[in-house]
């Protein structure tokens, strides 16, 4: 049984930043891949990011390439995102997923079994 938490979302300024972490309790975590979606009120829920299980492979949604970056240390069983540069459009309620075996470039939030409860960002202007 996997179980994630979420935590570090806050409130924060236009042009700030805010680290994202998210522990994973469960069977073998290094066999995972790792994602972080958001739910924007009003508009539903978006791929963030996600990372393979071995950290070698990154995926972005192109809107926060540049400024947000998503990483592992799977000796914490713990993924992170770290998110710079943040905007208003970035607010939301951030969720953690995990999948095992699952290809990093697969960013269908149904693909992924495990979710955490969320985290919520707000970005003020």
């Amino acid at each position: 049984q996997v179980q994630l938490v979420e935590s570090g979302g806050g409130l924060v300024q236009a042009g700030g930043s805010l680290r994202l972490s998210c522990v994973f309790s469960g069977p073998v975590f290094g066999t995972y891949t790792m994602a972080w979606f958001r739910h924007v009120s009003g508009k539903g829920q978006e791929y963030v990011a996600s990372i393979s299980y071995n950290s070698w492979n990154t995926n972005y949604e192109d809107s926060v390439k540049g400024r947000f970056t998503i990483s592992r240390d799977n000796a914490k069983n713990t993924v992170y995102l770290q998110m710079n540069r943040l905007e208003p459009e970035d607010t939301a309620t951030y969720y953690c997923a995990a999948a095992q075996w699952l290809s990093w470039l697969d960013t269908t939030p149904r693909s992924f079994g495990s979710w955490g409860q969320g985290t919520q960002v707000t970005v003020s202007s």
